[in-house]
C-alpha cells in the first residue's frame, strides 16, 4: 500500500532530525514524507536543507494554518492522490526499524481497519504473568503492570474504568493505550495517540480534524478518532514499536494543560456520549475531583512543586468553567 507520513512541528529541529533518522532506516519507507512546520524561525528549514532525506517535503505554514489541528488538515491537503494511508508522527517520536512494515500491514490483515495506532515503548515496565487480578498491579491478556496509585484510588470509590483500554467508559476518564500489553497482537481500539496515528486516506473525504483543538490542541486525535470509530473499526497494533521522548519546547504552561484537561476531556466524552445519564454524569464530575485532589497532593511531594500545582489550579479553574461555560460541540461529520 502507497502511504504518506505527516510531520507536524514547531520549533524542534533538533527532535525532528532525530525522527527522521530513525524514518530512514525502515524496513518500508514511506512514499512522501510532508514536514509541516509552524516555528517561528527557520531553524527546522535550515536543518532539512543540511540533511536531505528521500521523498521529503517541507511546507512553512503561516499565522492562519498554525496549530497542531489546523496543520493536520494543512498536511492533508497535500498529501499524494495516490496515496491509500496516511501516518501522522509528533516530531519527538523515534522508531523501531519494523513500525511502518507492522503498522501497514495492520491494513491488509484487518482490511475493515480504517485507522490504526502505534505503540510507544519504555514507558512502562511489563511481566509476563497468568495472574487474573492483583490489588497492586493491572493484569491483561498474560501480562501485568503496576498499578498507578490514581487507578488504586479509583478502584476503591468505584470509578475506575470498566471496559478495556484504548475503550472510552460511560463517564470517560479511561485507561490509555499504555494500559495494552507488549504481545506483539492487535487489539480493537476506539481511540489512540495522534502522534502515533494512521488513517485510511479516504476518511478525510467526510472527515477533518476539528478546529476546536487549536493551538496545542489536547485530546484532539480522541477527538477525531471517536468520530471515525462511530463509521469503522479502529485497532492498535503493538508491534509498530516506537519511543516518545516528550520534548519539552512547543508545550504550553502546566496552568494551561491543567484546564484543557478538563474542559477538552469533558468535550470528547460528550462527543460519544451527547446525552449521559445521571450516573454517568455523576461519575465524570467525581472523578475529575479526586484526579485533580491526587495531581495536588502528588504535586506537594514532587521535585516540580511548581508545576504539578500549576497544573492542578489549571485543573481547579476549568471544573468550574464548566459550570457557567460548556463547550459548543463541533460536529464536522
Amino acid at each position: 500500500m502507497k502511504f504518506s507520513l505527516i510531520v507536524c512541528t514547531y520549533m524542534r529541529p533538533i527532535a525532528l532530525m532525530d525522527l527522521l533518522k530513525t524514518v530512514e532506516t525502515q524496513d518500508l519507507y514511506p512514499n512522501e514524507i510532508l514536514i509541516i512546520d509552524g516555528s517561528s524561525n527557520n531553524e527546522t528549514r535550515d536543518m532539512l536543507v543540511v540533511n536531505e532525506f528521500k521523498n521529503l517535503s517541507y511546507f512553512k505554514v503561516d499565522d492562519e494554518d498554525r496549530g497542531l489541528t489546523k496543520q493536520r488538515n494543512y498536511g492533508i491537503s497535500k498529501v499524494s492522490d495516490k496515496s491509500e494511508v496516511v501516518c501522522f508522527l509528533d516530531d519527538d517520536i523515534t522508531l523501531s526499524t519494523s513500525y511502518f512494515k507492522s503498522l501497514i500491514g495492520t491494513y491488509e490483515q484487518k482490511p475493515e481497519a480504517l485507522g490504526v495506532g502505534g505503540y510507544i515503548i519504555k514507558e512502562v515496565c511489563w511481566e509476563n504473568s497468568n495472574v487474573e487480578a492483583s490489588s497492586n498491579y493491572f493484569c491483561i491478556d498474560g501480562w501485568k503492570r503496576k498499578e498507578p496509585s490514581r487507578f488504586k484510588a479509583r478502584k476503591a470509590l468505584g470509578l475506575h474504568p470498566d471496559v478495556w483500554p484504548g475503550i472510552l467508559p460511560s463517564f470517560s476518564h479511561m485507561r490509555a493505550i499504555s494500559f495494552l500489553p507488549p504481545s506483539g497482537k492487535v487489539y480493537p481500539v476506539e481511540l489512540f495517540m495522534g502522534g502515533v496515528a494512521s488513517y485510511k486516506k479516504s476518511v478525510f473525504q467526510s472527515l477533518s480534524f476539528s478546529t476546536y483543538f487549536e493551538g496545542y490542541g489536547l485530546y484532539e486525535d480522541a477527538d477525531f478518532c471517536l468520530r471515525l470509530s462511530k463509521i469503522g473499526q479502529l485497532y492498535v497494533n503493538t508491534a509498530a514499536t516506537c519511543e516518545h521522548h516528550h520534548e519539552a519546547e512547543g508545550r504550553p504552561n502546566m496552568y494551561k494543560y491543567g484546564k484543557m484537561v478538563i474542559r477538552n476531556g469533558w468535550y470528547i466524552w460528550r462527543v460519544k456520549y451527547n446525552n449521559p445519564k445521571l450516573k454517568a454524569r455523576l461519575k465524570w464530575h467525581l472523578t475529575a475531583f479526586l484526579l485533580m485532589n491526587l495531581n495536588f497532593i502528588g504535586g506537594i511531594k514532587s521535585m516540580n512543586k511548581n508545576f504539578e500545582i500549576q497544573e492542578s489550579f489549571g485543573r481547579a479553574v476549568g471544573w468550574w468553567s464548566l459550570l457557567f461555560d460548556k463547550p459548543e460541540i463541533k460536529h464536522h461529520d
